[in-house]
């Protein structure tokens, strides 16, 4: 994709984010009830995209065997073991990237398994050594719909935690106030939604590459004015190259959707593999996880549990098929990418079957790659381009059968 003007603002609004963080905090992860503790006034912390970080800056590696020493298993989330192992070792990529000296120190943590068992381990590991306040939050998973029951569960659970964070802040919630930041969330998940939604045009003006360096503002500036700005100009810029048919990949001849987490340490060695061999991967699972298109400011509460329990993530095999279809048809792609993350199980949707039932679904083409999203001791670069390669060849085969 060619840089946008927005792209070049993005690493000043983290860094004005970052500085910004002062007490109170609150540590959220990526996917939980941000909009509550906004409202509240904490400013907030997301250790998950400080996780990312450390693998996009192949940090990790030194990180991860601190962990394993303080007794966490290798066969665990590397966001969770990289991330401890960094505290553990005093330092932190945010030093580097913003001029930060360390980690913010939390006054609550609040968590959510929708994405993940594993973060209720990490979050309260932290909870240990800084001595906080923790409140996790157990929503009903695997679900292939969601009923009324589960979403009166959530919000029970989300009651729990205005009742710590109230108590934290020395404030009570002001209703017209949550009512605000989640309607400032809905519009920046709209916004969010119009950006990934130009990849539909062919050529595709931006890639699932270009998507994890964009997705910063919606997963730590969520109920934000700051985040709909940046997306409004992102938007306005990629419509842009919609109108002039400008491929983020030249000669797009492959388009290929992704499964699962990135690779973030081999973000590059992938994008230009893809780049050489003309294939654009228009879509994913991943960057979707931050669209809650049933975020409503008059019933902010249910439609918080409802947003935030209906990822695909936390769905049943016959849900996330569905979704895997319906979105496959609307990005016209050509093929199914499946990582198989090694410490990611959560994330990991390759193991069950899933790809055998998406290709008779579909009659599309899938593959199963090998990696993990911070421990590239799990990734082969040679393997993986050869596996890329002849995915790419059987993918101009099947086109040529389904197009005579």
């Amino acid at each position: 994709m060619p840089q946008l003007k927005s792209q070049l603002n993005l690493k000043p609004l983290l860094t004005d984010y970052y500085k910004g963080l002062k007490s109170p905090i609150a540590w959220c992860t990526s996917v939980g009830p941000v909009e509550i503790l906004r409202a509240l006034g904490f400013e907030v912390y997301f250790p998950e995209n400080h996780g990312a970080l450390l693998g996009a800056s192949r940090m990790a590696a030194q990180y991860i065997p601190k962990a394993h020493q303080a007794g966490y298993a290798g066969e665990i989330c590397s966001y969770l073991t990289s991330d401890i192992g960094a505290w553990l070792s005093g330092e932190t990529p945010l030093t580097k990237a913003y001029g930060i000296a360390e980690v913010p120190k939390p006054d609550l943590i609040v968590f959510n398994t929708n994405q993940c068992r594993e973060v209720a381990e990490w979050f309260n590991f932290f909870s240990r050594e800084y001595g906080c306040p923790t409140v996790g939050i157990f929503p009903p998973r695997h679900l292939e719909t969601i009923s009324t029951a589960d979403i009166d569960q959530v919000v029970a659970q989300f009651e729990a935690v205005i009742d710590v964070a109230e108590k934290v802040a020395g404030s009570r919630l002001d209703p017209g106030r949550l009512r605000e930041v989640v309607a400032l969330s809905r519009e920046a998940s709209d916004l969010w939604t119009r950006v990934l939604s130009t990849a539909k045009n062919v050529p595709a003006p931006m890639t699932f590459f270009d998507d994890t360096i964009l997705m910063a503002p919606i997963v730590v500036l969520r109920g934000t004015q700051e985040c709909i700005n940046f997306y409004s100009a992102a938007l306005a810029e990629l419509e842009g190259l919609v109108g002039t048919n400008t491929a983020a990949v030249p000669e797009e001849r492959l388009r290929i959707y992704w499964e699962g987490m990135p690779i973030w340490g081999r973000l590059r060695f992938l994008a230009d593999m893809f780049k050489v061999n003309g294939a654009a991967v228009v879509a994913s699972t991943y960057c979707n996880s931050w669209i809650f298109d049933s975020l409503d400011p008059d019933d902010p509460l249910r439609s918080l549990a409802h947003a935030y329990t209906q990822i695909f993530i936390n769905r049943g095999e016959n849900a996330k098929l569905d979704m895997l279809v319906k979105m496959s048809a609307g990005f016209q792609i050509d093929g199914m990418l499946f990582h198989d993350s090694k410490t990611c199980f959560n994330n990991t949707n390759s193991r069950f079957g899933l790809p055998q039932r998406f290709r008779e679904k579909t009659g599309l083409p899938t593959l199963t790659i090998d990696g993990d999203l911070n421990d590239l001791r799990f990734f082969s670069d040679g393997q993986t381009q050869t596996r890329l390669e002849t995915f790419f060849e059987q993918l101009v085969a099947h086109q040529k059968l389904t197009r005579a």
